[in-house]
Protein backbone atom coordinates (compact mmCIF):
# COMPACT_ATOMS: atom_id res chain seq x y z
CA UNK A 1 0.00 0.00 0.00
CA UNK A 2 1.99 3.54 -1.11
CA UNK A 3 0.42 6.86 -0.98
CA UNK A 4 2.15 9.78 -0.93
CA UNK A 5 3.35 10.53 2.08
CA UNK A 6 1.74 14.34 2.37
CA UNK A 7 -2.06 12.44 2.29
CA UNK A 8 -0.52 9.60 4.12
CA UNK A 9 -0.88 11.21 7.10
CA UNK A 10 -4.67 11.74 7.46
CA UNK A 11 -5.17 7.84 6.95
CA UNK A 12 -2.75 6.86 9.46
CA UNK A 13 -5.10 4.27 11.18
CA UNK A 14 -6.14 3.18 7.73
CA UNK A 15 -2.39 2.48 6.85
CA UNK A 16 -1.05 0.77 10.43
CA UNK A 17 -4.40 -1.62 10.00
CA UNK A 18 -3.51 -2.86 7.36
CA UNK A 19 -0.15 -3.12 8.21
CA UNK A 20 0.81 -6.19 7.47
CA UNK A 21 -0.26 -6.46 3.76
CA UNK A 22 3.06 -5.64 1.85
CA UNK A 23 3.32 -3.70 -0.82
CA UNK A 24 0.01 -4.35 -2.52
CA UNK A 25 -1.30 -0.73 -3.69
CA UNK A 26 -4.82 -0.26 -1.75
CA UNK A 27 -7.96 0.08 -4.02
CA UNK A 28 -8.19 4.17 -4.97
CA UNK A 29 -4.44 4.84 -3.45
CA UNK A 30 -1.58 6.42 -5.96
CA UNK A 31 0.98 3.79 -6.84
CA UNK A 32 4.43 4.49 -6.44
CA UNK A 33 5.92 6.24 -9.66
CA UNK A 34 9.33 6.26 -11.45
CA UNK A 35 11.45 8.15 -9.88
CA UNK A 36 9.53 7.99 -6.41
CA UNK A 37 11.08 6.92 -3.13
CA UNK A 38 9.03 4.39 -1.47
CA UNK A 39 9.95 3.76 2.46
CA UNK A 40 8.20 1.79 5.22
CA UNK A 41 8.29 1.63 9.26
CA UNK A 42 8.17 3.24 12.40
CA UNK A 43 5.03 5.30 13.55
CA UNK A 44 7.04 7.33 15.01
CA UNK A 45 8.76 8.81 12.31
CA UNK A 46 5.45 9.41 10.19
CA UNK A 47 4.16 12.82 11.07
CA UNK A 48 7.59 14.42 10.66
CA UNK A 49 8.23 12.37 7.63
CA UNK A 50 4.88 13.65 6.00
CA UNK A 51 6.04 17.02 6.49
CA UNK A 52 9.21 16.36 5.56
CA UNK A 53 8.14 14.91 1.85
CA UNK A 54 5.74 18.40 1.86
CA UNK A 55 8.14 20.32 1.40
CA UNK A 56 10.72 18.31 -0.09
CA UNK A 57 8.07 17.34 -3.19
CA UNK A 58 7.62 21.51 -3.36
CA UNK A 59 10.84 21.82 -3.79
CA UNK A 60 11.96 19.02 -6.07
CA UNK A 61 8.93 17.42 -7.22
CA UNK A 62 10.15 14.07 -5.79
CA UNK A 63 7.36 12.32 -4.42
CA UNK A 64 7.87 10.32 -0.98
CA UNK A 65 5.88 6.92 -0.77
CA UNK A 66 5.91 5.59 2.82
CA UNK A 67 3.89 2.74 4.64
CA UNK A 68 2.85 3.90 9.04
CA UNK A 69 3.21 -0.05 9.55
CA UNK A 70 5.54 0.07 12.87
CA UNK A 71 8.77 -0.15 13.19
CA UNK A 72 8.92 -4.24 12.82
CA UNK A 73 7.61 -3.96 9.29
CA UNK A 74 9.65 -1.91 8.04
CA UNK A 75 12.64 -3.48 8.64
CA UNK A 76 10.62 -6.70 7.14
CA UNK A 77 9.87 -5.09 4.09
CA UNK A 78 13.62 -3.68 3.86
CA UNK A 79 15.21 -6.83 4.07
CA UNK A 80 13.02 -8.19 1.58
CA UNK A 81 13.45 -5.42 -0.73
CA UNK A 82 10.16 -4.25 -1.45
CA UNK A 83 11.10 -0.66 -0.32
CA UNK A 84 14.07 1.78 -0.81
CA UNK A 85 14.40 2.01 3.31
CA UNK A 86 12.91 1.24 6.23
CA UNK A 87 12.73 3.07 9.09
CA UNK A 88 12.56 1.59 13.02
CA UNK A 89 12.73 3.14 16.66
CA UNK A 90 14.16 -0.20 17.66
CA UNK A 91 17.59 -0.29 16.24
CA UNK A 92 18.72 -3.59 14.53
CA UNK A 93 21.56 -5.08 16.14
CA UNK A 94 25.00 -5.25 14.46
CA UNK A 95 24.69 -9.10 13.97
CA UNK A 96 21.25 -8.65 12.10
CA UNK A 97 22.82 -5.79 9.98
CA UNK A 98 25.59 -8.10 8.93
CA UNK A 99 23.39 -11.13 8.14
CA UNK A 100 20.81 -9.06 5.97
CA UNK A 101 23.79 -6.96 4.11
CA UNK A 102 21.89 -3.75 5.81
CA UNK A 103 23.56 -0.41 7.13
CA UNK A 104 21.14 1.94 9.65
CA UNK A 105 21.62 5.51 10.56
CA UNK A 106 20.18 8.07 12.78
CA UNK A 107 17.64 10.43 11.39
CA UNK A 108 16.02 12.06 14.33
CA UNK A 109 15.03 11.77 18.10
CA UNK A 110 12.37 12.52 20.08
CA UNK A 111 10.41 11.23 22.93
CA UNK A 112 7.98 8.82 24.38
CA UNK A 113 5.62 9.88 27.08
CA UNK A 114 2.57 8.92 29.25
CA UNK A 115 -0.59 9.91 28.50
CA UNK A 116 -3.81 10.25 31.23
CA UNK A 117 -7.44 11.08 30.41
CA UNK A 118 -8.82 12.34 33.82
CA UNK A 119 -11.24 14.68 34.80
CA UNK A 120 -9.78 18.54 35.08
CA UNK A 121 -6.11 16.99 34.80
CA UNK A 122 -4.47 18.66 32.22
CA UNK A 123 -0.88 18.44 30.32
CA UNK A 124 2.06 19.11 33.50
CA UNK A 125 -0.63 18.26 36.56
CA UNK A 126 0.09 14.69 36.91
CA UNK A 127 3.65 13.25 38.32
CA UNK A 128 4.58 9.68 37.43
CA UNK A 129 7.28 7.50 38.35
CA UNK A 130 9.09 4.48 36.10
CA UNK A 131 8.14 1.91 38.73
CA UNK A 132 4.57 3.07 39.49
CA UNK A 133 4.08 2.95 35.47
CA UNK A 134 4.84 -0.12 35.62
CA UNK A 135 2.83 -1.17 38.65
CA UNK A 136 -0.36 0.23 37.01
CA UNK A 137 0.48 -1.64 33.46
CA UNK A 138 0.83 -4.80 35.35
CA UNK A 139 -2.38 -4.45 36.83
CA UNK A 140 -1.44 -3.60 40.39
CA UNK A 141 -2.32 -0.22 40.49
CA UNK A 142 -5.81 -0.09 39.97
CA UNK A 143 -7.16 3.15 40.49
CA UNK A 144 -6.57 6.52 39.62
CA UNK A 145 -6.77 7.45 43.48
CA UNK A 146 -4.35 5.10 44.76
CA UNK A 147 -1.84 5.69 47.48
CA UNK A 148 0.95 5.59 45.32
CA UNK A 149 -0.12 8.16 42.71
CA UNK A 150 -1.51 10.60 45.77
CA UNK A 151 1.77 10.63 47.14
CA UNK A 152 3.16 11.85 43.86
CA UNK A 153 0.20 14.52 43.20
CA UNK A 154 -0.16 16.47 46.33
CA UNK A 155 -2.74 18.81 46.38
CA UNK A 156 -4.09 17.32 43.08
CA UNK A 157 -8.12 16.01 43.55
CA UNK A 158 -7.75 12.31 41.78
CA UNK A 159 -10.55 10.49 40.83
CA UNK A 160 -11.65 6.91 42.44
CA UNK A 161 -11.76 6.37 38.57
CA UNK A 162 -10.72 2.37 37.58
CA UNK A 163 -7.39 3.07 35.30
CA UNK A 164 -7.78 1.76 31.79
CA UNK A 165 -4.47 0.62 30.21
CA UNK A 166 -3.85 1.27 26.97
CA UNK A 167 -1.25 -0.16 24.88
CA UNK A 168 0.18 -1.03 21.23
CA UNK A 169 -1.87 -3.64 19.07
CA UNK A 170 0.88 -4.26 16.66
CA UNK A 171 4.20 -4.53 16.65
CA UNK A 172 6.42 -1.80 17.42
CA UNK A 173 9.28 0.28 18.28
CA UNK A 174 7.50 2.57 20.64
CA UNK A 175 6.55 -0.69 22.76
CA UNK A 176 10.27 -1.84 22.13
CA UNK A 177 11.71 1.48 24.09
CA UNK A 178 8.59 1.74 26.70
CA UNK A 179 9.10 -1.69 27.50
CA UNK A 180 12.75 -1.59 27.51
CA UNK A 181 12.98 1.82 29.78
CA UNK A 182 10.20 -0.44 32.54
CA UNK A 183 12.33 -3.25 32.44
CA UNK A 184 15.34 -1.24 33.72
CA UNK A 185 13.64 0.74 36.40
CA UNK A 186 11.60 -1.89 37.45
CA UNK A 187 12.62 -5.40 38.03
CA UNK A 188 9.35 -7.08 38.30
CA UNK A 189 8.38 -6.08 35.37
CA UNK A 190 11.56 -6.98 33.69
CA UNK A 191 11.08 -10.62 35.32
CA UNK A 192 7.02 -11.33 34.65
CA UNK A 193 6.48 -9.02 31.64
CA UNK A 194 9.95 -8.45 29.63
CA UNK A 195 10.75 -6.04 27.14
CA UNK A 196 10.31 -6.51 22.83
CA UNK A 197 8.63 -4.50 20.52
CA UNK A 198 5.55 -6.90 21.04
CA UNK A 199 4.59 -8.11 24.30
CA UNK A 200 2.10 -10.00 26.47
CA UNK A 201 0.25 -7.49 28.13
CA UNK A 202 -0.57 -8.34 31.34
CA UNK A 203 -4.20 -5.98 31.10
CA UNK A 204 -5.69 -3.58 28.74
CA UNK A 205 -6.33 -2.39 25.66
CA UNK A 206 -4.70 -2.45 22.48
CA UNK A 207 -4.11 0.22 19.96
CA UNK A 208 -2.94 0.63 16.17
CA UNK A 209 -0.08 2.85 16.26
CA UNK A 210 0.67 5.46 18.43
CA UNK A 211 -2.33 7.20 16.58
CA UNK A 212 -4.78 4.37 18.10
CA UNK A 213 -3.36 4.22 21.55
CA UNK A 214 -3.87 8.22 21.49
CA UNK A 215 -7.23 7.64 20.20
CA UNK A 216 -8.33 4.98 22.99
CA UNK A 217 -6.99 7.30 25.64
CA UNK A 218 -8.82 10.75 24.63
CA UNK A 219 -12.18 8.09 24.35
CA UNK A 220 -11.87 6.68 27.42
CA UNK A 221 -12.14 8.57 30.33
CA UNK A 222 -9.88 7.43 33.34
CA UNK A 223 -6.92 5.76 30.69
CA UNK A 224 -3.67 5.54 30.30
CA UNK A 225 -1.09 5.25 27.66
CA UNK A 226 2.07 6.16 25.95
CA UNK A 227 2.72 7.60 22.70
CA UNK A 228 5.64 9.58 20.48
CA UNK A 229 5.37 13.49 22.29
CA UNK A 230 4.66 14.63 18.73
CA UNK A 231 1.59 12.17 18.67
CA UNK A 232 0.37 13.90 22.24
CA UNK A 233 0.98 17.63 21.24
CA UNK A 234 -1.03 17.39 18.31
CA UNK A 235 -4.05 15.47 19.61
CA UNK A 236 -3.90 17.76 23.01
CA UNK A 237 -3.79 14.62 25.17
CA UNK A 238 -2.60 15.44 28.41
CA UNK A 239 0.79 14.59 29.46
CA UNK A 240 2.55 13.31 32.31
CA UNK A 241 5.52 14.68 33.92
CA UNK A 242 8.35 11.27 35.31
CA UNK A 243 10.49 11.29 37.72
CA UNK A 244 14.10 10.91 35.74
CA UNK A 245 16.95 9.16 36.11
CA UNK A 246 18.59 11.64 38.89
CA UNK A 247 15.56 11.84 40.56
CA UNK A 248 13.98 15.44 39.18
CA UNK A 249 10.36 15.53 38.32
CA UNK A 250 10.59 17.12 34.83
CA UNK A 251 7.86 17.66 32.00
CA UNK A 252 8.63 16.20 28.62
CA UNK A 253 10.10 18.93 26.09
CA UNK A 254 12.67 19.61 23.04
CA UNK A 255 15.36 20.41 25.59
CA UNK A 256 14.56 17.38 27.95
CA UNK A 257 14.94 14.66 24.88
CA UNK A 258 18.28 16.92 24.19
CA UNK A 259 19.85 16.75 27.52
CA UNK A 260 18.84 12.78 27.26
CA UNK A 261 20.81 12.62 23.98
CA UNK A 262 23.97 14.85 25.30
CA UNK A 263 25.98 12.25 26.14
CA UNK A 264 25.39 10.10 23.31
CA UNK A 265 28.33 8.28 21.79
CA UNK A 266 27.57 7.53 18.54
CA UNK A 267 31.27 7.10 17.15
CA UNK A 268 31.81 4.44 19.73
CA UNK A 269 28.22 2.39 19.34
CA UNK A 270 28.91 -0.62 16.73
CA UNK A 271 26.23 -0.74 13.56
CA UNK A 272 24.88 2.96 15.49
CA UNK A 273 22.53 0.63 17.87
CA UNK A 274 22.06 2.83 20.72
CA UNK A 275 18.88 3.45 23.03
CA UNK A 276 18.91 6.49 25.15
CA UNK A 277 17.03 5.20 28.24
CA UNK A 278 17.24 6.19 31.65
CA UNK A 279 20.18 8.46 30.70
CA UNK A 280 21.15 10.73 33.91
CA UNK A 281 21.40 14.38 33.82
CA UNK A 282 19.38 16.72 35.63
CA UNK A 283 16.63 17.89 32.78
CA UNK A 284 17.28 14.25 30.69
CA UNK A 285 14.04 12.80 29.77
CA UNK A 286 13.91 8.78 30.92
CA UNK A 287 12.05 7.38 27.52
CA UNK A 288 14.53 9.69 25.06
CA UNK A 289 14.03 7.83 21.34
CA UNK A 290 16.04 7.83 18.21
CA UNK A 291 14.21 7.12 14.36
CA UNK A 292 16.60 4.78 12.42
CA UNK A 293 16.96 4.64 8.66
CA UNK A 294 18.10 0.53 7.05
CA UNK A 295 19.13 0.46 3.65
CA UNK A 296 21.11 -2.32 1.82
CA UNK A 297 24.59 -1.94 1.43
CA UNK A 298 25.09 -3.51 -2.02
CA UNK A 299 22.28 -1.94 -4.19
CA UNK A 300 20.36 -3.77 -6.81
CA UNK A 301 18.90 -0.15 -7.76
CA UNK A 302 21.52 2.15 -7.33
CA UNK A 303 19.42 5.08 -8.56
CA UNK A 304 16.46 4.90 -5.89
CA UNK A 305 19.19 4.11 -3.03
CA UNK A 306 20.86 7.49 -4.36
CA UNK A 307 16.98 9.06 -4.70
CA UNK A 308 16.66 7.84 -0.84
CA UNK A 309 20.08 8.86 0.02
CA UNK A 310 19.76 12.58 -1.46
CA UNK A 311 16.23 13.13 0.51
CA UNK A 312 18.06 11.98 3.64
CA UNK A 313 21.04 14.50 2.93
CA UNK A 314 18.33 17.35 2.09
CA UNK A 315 16.31 16.70 5.21
CA UNK A 316 19.83 16.87 7.31
CA UNK A 317 20.47 20.02 6.05
CA UNK A 318 17.31 21.56 5.59
CA UNK A 319 14.82 19.73 8.20
CA UNK A 320 15.96 21.22 11.68
CA UNK A 321 13.13 23.48 11.77
CA UNK A 322 10.35 21.70 10.78
CA UNK A 323 11.64 18.86 13.55
CA UNK A 324 12.15 21.47 15.95
CA UNK A 325 8.40 23.05 15.21
CA UNK A 326 7.22 19.37 15.68
CA UNK A 327 8.72 18.81 18.99
CA UNK A 328 11.52 16.53 17.66
CA UNK A 329 15.32 16.11 18.43
CA UNK A 330 17.42 16.87 15.02
CA UNK A 331 21.03 15.46 15.06
CA UNK A 332 24.22 17.15 15.93
CA UNK A 333 25.88 18.49 13.23
CA UNK A 334 28.75 16.38 13.82
CA UNK A 335 26.91 13.57 13.90
CA UNK A 336 24.88 14.54 10.61
CA UNK A 337 28.21 14.41 8.99
CA UNK A 338 29.31 10.79 10.50
CA UNK A 339 27.02 9.45 9.07
CA UNK A 340 27.30 11.14 5.75
CA UNK A 341 30.47 9.41 5.90
CA UNK A 342 28.75 6.26 6.37
CA UNK A 343 26.76 6.42 3.18
CA UNK A 344 29.79 5.71 1.26
CA UNK A 345 29.51 2.01 1.84
CA UNK A 346 26.10 1.72 0.24
CA UNK A 347 27.10 1.10 -2.97
CA UNK A 348 26.35 -0.53 -6.38
CA UNK A 349 27.11 -3.65 -8.61
CA UNK A 350 30.14 -2.08 -9.53
CA UNK A 351 30.92 -1.15 -5.93
CA UNK A 352 31.00 2.58 -5.94
CA UNK A 353 29.08 4.37 -3.59
CA UNK A 354 26.02 5.28 -5.07
CA UNK A 355 25.76 8.59 -3.52
CA UNK A 356 28.23 11.33 -2.45
CA UNK A 357 26.99 13.71 -0.19
CA UNK A 358 26.89 17.48 -0.87
CA UNK A 359 28.62 18.73 2.30
CA UNK A 360 31.84 16.38 2.60
CA UNK A 361 32.23 14.39 5.69
CA UNK A 362 34.45 16.44 7.73
CA UNK A 363 34.35 13.50 10.34
CA UNK A 364 34.73 10.84 8.10
CA UNK A 365 37.49 9.76 10.49
CA UNK A 366 34.79 8.89 12.88
CA UNK A 367 33.35 5.54 12.04
CA UNK A 368 30.72 3.35 13.69
CA UNK A 369 30.30 -0.51 13.96
CA UNK A 370 29.82 -1.50 9.93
Amino acid sequence: MFKPFALALGALLLLTACSDKGAATAEGADAPAAGDITGAGSTFFAPLGAKWAETYKDTTGVRLNYQSIGSGGGVRQIKVKTVDFGATDKPVKPADLDESGLLQFPIVMGGIVPIVNLPDVKTGQINLTGPLIADIYMGKVKRWDDPAIAALNPGLKLPHLPITVVHRADGSGTTFLFSNYLAKVSPTWKEEVGAADALEWPVGLGGKGNEGVSAFVKQTLGSIGYVEFAVAARTGTAVANMRNHDGHMIAPSIDAFAAAAAGADWANAPGNQLLLLDQPGANAWPITATVFIVMHKKQDKPASARAALTFFDWAYTHGDPLATKMHYVPLPAEVKQMMRAQWTRIVGADGQPVYAPAAPAAAASATSGQ
